[in-house]
């Protein structure tokens, strides 16, 4: 303790806020807080919020996985030969992976510990969790042989290799999960322990994929937001036009239409020619198009004048209390910077 000092104070301060001790949180957790916490200054912040997260980041490595073992045990995944045929999806995450392990290793020379939980972490939990394993459904739930078999081979390297990368850090989960990937990827081996550590792969640098998956994802956030911002149900199948396309746009939508339609709950797409400014409709805008959702029988015209005018109330109320305090003399004297103008 570099203020002993204190350490009575502290005891009883910790006895007070933990009456029956620390609930456990798991030894995955607590390393996984741990190297996160391990910046360059010598003390570290402890916060019980921190460990609590880095449970549920075990927690969605452990569902995530399980999802995957659901789909590949006892299936073909195009370890002993056959087609197989990568969606965009799979080359994207792929070379996602391949980046980050780059970045990983790279922490991990530096020392940079903290930084190393962080970029396992994004990785995880932001684009293997969130989106690729939602990318794989509509290839799941109606590809080809190929396609199913190119999506469950991607899905267990994936998986198998960032159990590796993470085993370091949460050693014990991933060591438990590794036992069942193992079987499915051929891999004779007693312990993940022994296995070497991912090395990046500058043949497998894609950068196509990448720009392609995230217009991809620029698409789905939009069209997601439209509905949330107009309050459409989520499993209401919506008409989408895309208005001022580029050519990379265009592309991207014809080869890719599928994926759109069902991570978007899309009815139809539908690309207007360059003079047809089509329906009144609720746009965003992302690179190289317009997107356009018709709101003709979606939205209750009265109903959402009647919450435009509540909020313009409502910002109205606030602008009233700023414009208040501003013609107050006294507040804007002890506005910070105000002593700084006058002088000036």
């Amino acid at each position: 303790m570099m203020q002993p000092q204190l350490a009575e104070k502290i005891r009883k301060r910790t006895e007070k806020q933990f009456p029956d001790g620390i609930e456990p949180h798991g030894t995955d957790a607590l390393r996984f807080t741990l190297a996160a916490l391990a910046s360059t200054g010598r003390d570290i912040n402890w916060d019980m919020k921190r460990l609590e997260g880095y449970r549920n980041f075990c927690n969605k490595l452990w569902n995530a996985s399980r999802f995957v073992l659901m789909n590949t045990e006892d299936q073909d995944c195009g370890f002993n030969g056959g087609e197989m045929t990568l969606s965009l999806a799979d080359r994207w995450i792929l070379a996602e992976f391949n980046q980050t392990t780059k970045a990983f290793r790279e922490a991990l020379d530096s020392y940079r510990f903290d930084i190393a939980a962080g970029i396992l972490y994004e990785f995880t939990w932001n684009q293997f969790c969130d989106w690729y394993l939602e990318l794989t459904k509509p290839v799941m739930n109606g590809g080809s042989e190929a396609e199913l078999r190119g999506t469950r081979n991607t899905l267990i390297t994936v998986l198998e290799g960032l159990l590796r990368l993470a085993h370091p850090i949460i050693p014990f989960i991933t060591e438990t999960i590794w036992q069942r990937v193992k079987v499915i990827a051929g891999i004779n081996a007693d312990t993940i322990m022994l296995q070497p550590f991912p090395a990046f792969d500058a043949a497998q640098v894609d950068e196509a994929a990448a720009a392609d998956t995230e217009w991809l994802k620029q698409a789905i956030v939009a069209v997601r937001n439209i509905r949330a911002e107009m309050n459409i149900s989520p499993g209401k199948p919506l008409a989408l036009l895309l208005r001022g396309c580029s050519e990379a746009a265009v592309r991207r939508v014809t080869e890719n239409n599928t994926f759109l339609q069902t991570m978007a709950r899309l009815e139809s797409i539908t690309v207007l020619p360059a003079d047809d400014k089509g329906p009144v409709s609720v746009t965003k805008i992302i690179d190289g198009a317009e997107l356009l959702i018709p709101m003709a029988g979606l939205v209750d015209k009265d109903a959402e004048l009647a919450r435009l005018a509540k909020e313009v109330a409502k910002v109205e109320v606030e602008i009233g209390k700023i414009e208040s305090k501003l013609s107050n003399e006294g507040f804007v004297a002890r506005a910070p910077g105000s002593g700084h103008r006058q002088r000036a």
